[in-house]
């Protein structure tokens, strides 16, 4: 199993730009689901919590399977977007019950 290592120097731009984005978003993602948590323990509210979760899955989640999952065990390019996915489904989903569901 051996993989071509690209040293940052190296890389095209767009895939530089790239890689910077997706630790954009969920470095923003971290800090918004911080502060709803913080709100969850402040004033009890379990929609926050939901929130909160559905952030984290919608923003860091698809990070982490996209650089560690592939550099880890290294699937197929459609398990990897496959995974992403679905992590992101889910945190919508949390995110419209913390929304609508019945607390």
């Amino acid at each position: 199993m051996t993989q071509n290592v690209v040293r940052l120097d190296e890389a095209p731009l767009f895939e530089v730009l790239t890689v910077a984005s997706l630790f954009l978003v969920a470095l923003v993602g971290t800090v918004i689901a911080y502060q709803a948590f913080r709100g969850y323990r402040r004033n009890d509210s379990r929609s926050m919590l939901y929130l909160s979760v559905g952030l984290l899955l919608l923003t860091v989640c698809p990070f982490l399977i996209n650089v560690f999952v592939t550099t880890v065990i290294s699937p197929s390019q459609v398990v990897t977007v496959f995974l992403e996915n679905v992590s992101r489904l889910l945190g919508l989903l949390s995110i419209m019950y913390s929304l609508y569901g019945r607390h």
